[in-house]
Order: C-alpha cells, then structure tokens, then sequence
C-alpha cells in the first residue's frame, strides 16, 4: 500500500534511537524528507533524506529551533512525530517524588511536545493540512504505577492535549493522535540503567527476572518492537488515515485485557 507520505516533510523528536529511529527509518522508507532532532545525532548523520539536528529538546526554545530547521530547509512541514521522553523509576513512591522529579517529567514528557506543536501548528495552518502523532503510553491510564508515578501523569496530560488540538484543529484540516506502546524493546527498558535494571536492583532481583516477570503478562509473550510502534505512527501520519484523529492507538502486545 502506498501510503502517499513520498516528499511529505517530517520533523520526528527523540529520533537518534529506540523507537524515534525507528520512525525516522519508516518515513524514509515511505519516502518523507525527515528533520530528524535528539540531543545527539551519532545513529542520523548521514542518512539519506534525513536532516540530524543536534538539539536540546528539554530547553524552552529546542521544539521551535527543530522545527525552524525543517521549515529553513524545504519550506513546509506535513508531519509531527513527538516522540522524545523518558522515566525515571522511583523506587520511593509518591512520597518520595519531589515536585522537582514532577516538574522534570513533565519538562521531558509533556512540554517538550507541546511546545514542538505550537511551533509546528502555524505552518500546518498555512497550508491546511498536518498530521500530529503523540507518542504516549499506558501508563497514561493502566493501573497507574507509583514507580512511574510522575511519568504516567506527564502522559496522561499527553492523551488530554492531543484529543483537545484533535478538536480544535480537525475543522482546519490537522489531525492529532497518540500512540501508547507497552513494553518495548529498547534502552528505556532493557538498557544498563533502564526500567527492568532499575527495578532490579530496589527489589534485589536481576534485570532478567524483571523482564521475564512482565512478558508474563503480555498475551503474545514479548515485547513490541521498536519498528512494530513505528509502523503503527506511519500509518497514523499518511493521509491514508485522513479521517482519523483525536484517537489513542495501544500497541501493548495484549497487555491490557479490556476495553
């Protein structure tokens, strides 16, 4: 299926690994010229039809310069991949979270992509049309985790902004949706300090046995991969998927057993 994305201009946040690589990969693939902006740019450089953009996503100005970078560069901008964020585990619970650690959630989680969709809803007004992907998760809404307390309430704000742009937008001809992975296979979750590791070590168990532990509650009995999460946002971004918006798609495996 041609998703019709060939010479549609993308800006993708958080793009260097994990699943906004993956994504920047997918759009290529279909085509897109992609802005492509992380902190570090080591995996970008020198892709083809992707511009690396070193940038401090966290920092007030970062979105806007990143999607400056892509308007300077062909004039346009059809699509918006957020995908930038992180967790810190807190193994502390919420007494232990300081309103320090919720601020840098929310900086890192909720901010960062509601300042890149402000910067990038007035070139997509300009011409009518634009796709907003979100990337959230659930724990947005599934048994909220005191472990990741700060970080499901920064992508609970996610879900609520998308579906209130999804509203204001749809007349202008900009759809605005989320993708909320579960388990995925990537740094944030089996890296030296991810999630599996992190939890490990306050529990006294290996990361194996942490992962080992959450597969056991994912019907398909892995995780997602990086590349299943993006094909699902590509999808999402092509006009294929015009009718589409204020929606959050879950990407979980079977994780979560109902509606």
């Amino acid at each position: 299926m041609d998703l019709e994305l060939a010479d549609k201009v993308a800006v993708v946040t958080g793009a260097n690994k994990g699943i906004g690589f993956a994504v920047t990969r997918a759009l290529v693939a279909e085509g897109a010229q992609v802005v492509a902006g992380s902190l570090s740019t080591e995996n970008l450089d020198g892709l083809d039809h992707v511009t690396a953009v070193p940038v401090n996503l966290m920092a007030a100005d970062g979105p806007g310069l990143l999607v400056q970078r892509a308007i300077d560069e062909h004039g346009r901008l059809d699509v918006l991949v957020n995908n930038v964020g992180a967790v810190r585990i807190r193994t502390e619970g919420f007494l232990g979270t300081s309103d320090e650690e919720f601020g840098w959630a929310l900086q890192m989680d909720f901010f960062t992509g509601l300042r890149a969709t402000r910067a990038a809803l007035g070139p997509m007004l300009n011409r009518g049309s634009g796709s907003i992907v979100n990337v959230a998760s659930v724990n947005s809404f599934l048994q909220p985790d005191a472990a990741t307390i700060d970080y499901g309430v920064a992508k609970a704000a996610v879900v609520n902004l998308s579906k209130s742009l999804a509203q204001e937008f749809g007349p202008k001809g900009i759809r605005v949706n989320c993708v909320s992975p579960g388990q995925v296979s990537t740094d944030l979750w089996l890296g030296e300090h991810g999630v599996a590791a992190t939890i490990g070590k306050a529990i006294g168990v290996d990361a194996d046995t942490v992962r080992e532990t959450a597969i056991a509650s994912i019907a398909t009995g892995r995780f997602t991969t990086p590349e299943e999460v993006a094909t699902l946002i590509t999808l999402l971004a092509s006009e294929r998927m015009a009718n589409v918006t204020g929606v959050n798609y879950v990407i979980d495996g079977g994780l979560i057993k109902t509606t």
